[in-house]
């Protein structure tokens, strides 16, 4: 504000100065085509030879016609008939049109004098015309506007300023009231939001923007709390069962067969812990760009088929095309890797791997003839540690976190996945990728 009023300070400064000089001049130029009529209409009667005695004027001026050597000629009444009221110097001056001014005591006036000048008479006996007019009415005027100016533009500057201090405290007003919700806000309630204001301006788009970051906060929030709780709910089942076997073991001695529990159980919460891990980069790995990696498609599918080839039943594969496929061989292989295993635990006697290739995707299905997910609940195992009734069987089921894998590993690679019936009347998983010559 300081510095819009300054500004405004300045322009009006210079503003009054053309104002000033602009009346100034309008006003002396006015004045001198007066003085300059009046010498033109008395060069015209010398040249007539009409000149009347005394030379007839109007107003407060005074005309004197003077000869060669600058003696008077004539003059008018108020004029004086045996002095002129100028100098030789300053008769060429008003000669070529610079107008000077003169003391208005030569004539017994206490104002200044300003003189127009005009050549007239044969050419062996010139004559000049001066016109001598009084320029005190407009030093007044002059007075009066400086003595306006200088009262009127603190006062116009003190209006100017206490407007743009309500205006400007006006605008920022939804602003503060933004900060000062925004400083309450301390990260503990799920409904705390800034205020929107009612006027569609920046300050609504900018309150509107926050709202929205702090309900994707929120909604991250919640999920970090519910993940949380939800690994320490997992992670304490096989630590209950590891100290509970331990102690049956201390009473029976049977060391050997809680030996082989215990490392499956080990093994259970190895596999929980690494999937947690995962889970974990992905979250840090919040940009969806995709890496700018090549990837073999095709070989990464038989990798994941060749691990799985001691698998519980048969894993198989259909029609394997050349498709390259821009991601990650290590997050790929995973999400195969997952799907297989959840294919295999559900499976009645095979699992099929196929992919087919298209002009700008390739889609892989993996499916398995077991029996399936209710489609009411496909879209609720893709989040985290969700297992469906039947897989609640910790020998069988796995930690809820391989889908959620998978969902957040292909979703990175710029691909989708969906759940649909199996050909096998099992389930179908379909991951649709983008191929690396795709724009």
């Amino acid at each position: 504000m300081v510095i819009g009023v300054l500004g405004v300070a300045v322009a009006l400064a210079l503003g009054s100065l053309v104002l000033y000089g602009v009346l100034t001049l309008v006003s002396f130029r006015s004045l001198d085509n007066t003085g300059d009529a009046t010498a033109s209409q008395v060069a015209d009667l010398v040249d007539r030879n009409r000149l009347p005695d005394p030379i007839p004027v109007t107003g407060s001026q005074i005309v004197q016609v003077l000869d060669s050597r600058n003696r008077v000629v004539s003059a008018s009444i108020n004029g004086d008939r045996l002095t002129a009221v100028v100098t030789p110097g300053e008769v060429a001056a008003a000669r070529e049109g610079r107008h000077p001014q003169i003391p208005g005591s030569r004539v017994g006036l206490d104002s200044q004098l300003r003189i127009s000048a005009d050549e007239a008479g044969p050419a062996d006996a010139r004559r000049t015309v001066v016109v001598a007019q009084r320029i005190d009415d407009i030093e007044d005027s002059q007075q009066v506007l400086r003595l306006t100016l200088l009262a009127t533009y603190p006062l116009l500057l003190l209006v100017l300023a206490l407007i743009a201090w309500r205006v400007i405290g006006a605008a920022l007003r939804p602003v503060e009231t933004l900060r000062s919700s925004a400083e309450r806000i301390s990260g503990t309630g799920q409904d705390e939001r800034l205020p929107v204001p009612v006027s569609q301006d920046e300050v609504h788009d900018l309150a509107v923007t926050l709202n929205s970051m702090l309900d994707r906060l929120s909604a991250s929030r919640a999920r970090q709390r519910a993940f949380v709780a939800d690994a320490a709910h997992e992670l304490r089942s096989p630590l209950t069962s590891m100290r509970t076997q331990l102690e049956v073991a201390e009473r029976l001695g049977e060391g050997s067969q809680v030996t082989r529990d215990l490392r499956a159980e080990v093994a259970r919460m190895s596999g929980l812990v690494e999937d947690l891990l995962v889970l974990a980069r992905v979250d840090r790995e919040s940009s969806p760009a995709r890496p700018a990696l090549s990837v073999d498609l095709r070989d990464v599918l038989v990798q994941v088929v060749r691990r799985h080839s001691g698998a519980r039943v048969a894993v198989t594969t259909g029609t394997l095309a050349e498709a390259v496929v821009l991601g990650s061989a290590e997050a790929l292989g995973r999400v195969f890797d997952n799907l297989t295993d959840n294919a295999v635990r559900h499976a009645s006697t095979a699992v099929l791997v196929d992919m087919q290739v298209f002009d700008d995707t390739v889609e892989v299905l993996v499916s398995d003839d077991g029996t399936g997910i209710p489609e009411a609940d496909r879209e609720r195992v893709f989040d985290r540690f969700t297992r469906l009734d039947e897989a609640r069987d910790r020998d069988r089921g796995g930690s809820g976190l391989g889908l959620a894998i998978v969902c957040e590993l292909v979703h990175q690679a710029g691909g989708t996945v969906s759940l649909d019936d199996g050909p096998a009347g099992g389930l179908a998983v379909r991951v649709s990728l983008p191929v690396a010559s795709a724009p």
